[in-house]
């Protein structure tokens, strides 16, 4: 028996595929509350209400403020949400099976919209829409009991229902099952929603919904949280290993469906679609928009794993990225991190373009080096590894990739270049006037001697300062990590 009463499929006698019912709403009432009226304990994203710990039906009274404030959406750019409790997703609501729950929605006076809430896991007109208009400074209050157990989206549905949602107004109801939710040594809520501003992405300062954008479903960003980088730094979420975590994660909308995915785990458990059966083993499960899942995972190896949107450029591109952070010992069976680090040319090896790599080798090590063999040997290396990113002419992807070209960032620090190929960047970074806040990974691949020729080649091209790198110096960049060093994607 797992949660929400749920039996996997097991074999009838005759073959047939035979599935434990729960019986749904029809079965979900187990008589009038008992004892004394329970104020529901509400959490801010991440954090999520312990378990009810009942064993019978309540009488629980919930309490939800709706607050419309101004907030970051990304760094230096704010945006005017609308909210459950102050926060996107609004606060996590957590009652069992059978509670009769009373809900007192309160629009703060200050409010400049009427609002009202729709649970998807009432029954009921609306889903609690048509009993709960509520205008600013008034309260509304309405009563249903919780007959089907899961985890459900609720959301604003006044008109337009969209241009609600859109500005954050969702979060997620807990149904637990009569038995409660198997225990975990973690819990977290995490939400996913697209959002829909008048400026570019990542454009400074305060930007409004255009509803353009949202009725041709272009978002600007697509988050996790309600903010790019609401889950990473210092606010990741953490565990530690040899623990079991356990994900509540919604899917708000209001027009993108979810690809949720953990970067190096496997969800040991998925009960898809926020319901009463569970799928394992599972790389990647579809959240629908107004849907929610619930995953398991235990954690076996330290490190940082990344939660994304596996619609990948929402991840990298749009903001849809977090992480969860595991502490503990490194358990070297289970995952080895890299045992070999070693060159190798392919069909390079018999032809002439690395000529030039070679030629710098050997220079090196005689004794004779001279800068413009570094730049020849550079110019290959350079094309070999960083012009994807950074292009062959150095002038990178606008609001995704800087420019070496003319680079505002080198000239400021020349001595900075070999620092960055070997450790990478992670974080701001303003670059000719533009900012940029992507992830560069560390190029430890690389070799001090082609470090050095590859700082020099970039160094002496494109309009950059001038200036030569020598392998001890490369090896000195290597030693000293700084503080803004990537951990790689």
């Amino acid at each position: 028996m797992s949660a929400c009463r749920i039996e996997q499929p097991t074999p009838a006698p005759n073959g047939a595929v035979q599935q434990t019912e729960t019986g749904g709403s029809a079965k979900g009432d187990f008589g009038p509350p008992v004892g004394e009226p329970v104020e529901a304990i509400l959490t801010s994203p991440p954090h999520v209400p312990p378990p009810t710990g009942r064993s019978h039906p309540a009488k629980v009274i919930v309490t939800l403020d709706v607050i419309e404030k101004e907030m970051p959406i990304s760094e230096g750019v704010t945006y005017t949400f609308w909210t459950f409790g102050g926060t996107v997703p609004g606060s996590f609501i957590r009652v069992r099976q059978g509670d009769t729950v009373e809900f007192h929605l309160r629009n703060m006076p200050d409010s400049k919209m009427p609002h009202n809430i729709d649970l998807h896991g009432v029954t009921g007109p609306g889903g609690g829409a048509a009993s709960s208009f509520t205008a600013p400074g008034h309260v509304s209050r309405f009563s249903f009991k919780a007959l089907n157990a899961g985890l459900f989206v609720y959301h604003c549905a006044t008109a337009p229902v969209g241009m609600h949602i859109a500005n954050g107004m969702y979060g997620l109801i807990l149904v637990e099952p009569p038995e409660g939710m198997p225990k975990v040594d973690r819990e977290f809520y995490v939400m996913q929603g697209d959002f829909y501003t008048s400026g570019k992405y990542r454009e400074k300062g305060h930007q409004n919904f255009d509803m353009e954008k949202a009725i041709d479903e272009h978002p600007t960003y697509v988050l996790f949280n309600g903010m790019e980088g609401a889950l990473t730094g210092d606010k990741a979420l953490t565990a530690k290993t040899g623990e079991k975590v356990r994900l509540y994660v919604g899917n708000g909308g209001p027009n993108l469906v979810s690809s949720f995915h953990v970067i190096g785990e496997i969800f040991d458990k998925v009960w898809y679609e926020g319901g009463t059966r569970f799928q394992e083993n599972v790389q990647t499960t579809l959240i629908p928009s107004g849907g929610a899942a619930m995953m398991e995972f235990h954690m076996e190896v330290p490190g940082s794993y990344v939660l994304v949107d596996h619609s990948i450029f929402r991840a990298f591109n749009k903001g849809a990225l977090a992480i969860l952070k595991a502490e503990g010992k490194e358990n070297k069976s289970i995952y080895s991190g890299k045992e070999v680090d070693a060159m190798y040319l392919g069909d390079q090896a018999a032809g002439t373009n690395r000529a030039p790599v070679a030629a710098a080798a050997a220079a090196h090590a005689a004794g004779t080096l001279t800068k413009d063999e570094q730049i020849a040997a550079g110019k290959v290396l350079f094309a070999g590894t960083c012009s994807t990113c950074h292009q062959p002419d150095g002038k990178g992807m606008e609001g995704v990739f800087p420019p070496l070209a003319a680079s505002s960032f080198i000239k400021a620090n020349p001595k900075r270049v070999p620092e960055i190929i070997t450790h990478g960047l992670v974080g701001p970074v303003t670059v000719n006037g533009k900012d940029y806040n992507s992830n560069m990974p560390p190029m430890s691949q690389l070799t001090d001697d082609e470090v050095a020729n590859i700082a020099t080649y970039v160094l002496n091209s494109w309009g950059n300062p001038g200036g030569q790198v020598s392998k001890a110096e490369a090896a000195a960049a290597r030693a000293a990590k700084p503080a803004n060093a990537s951990a790689g994607h």
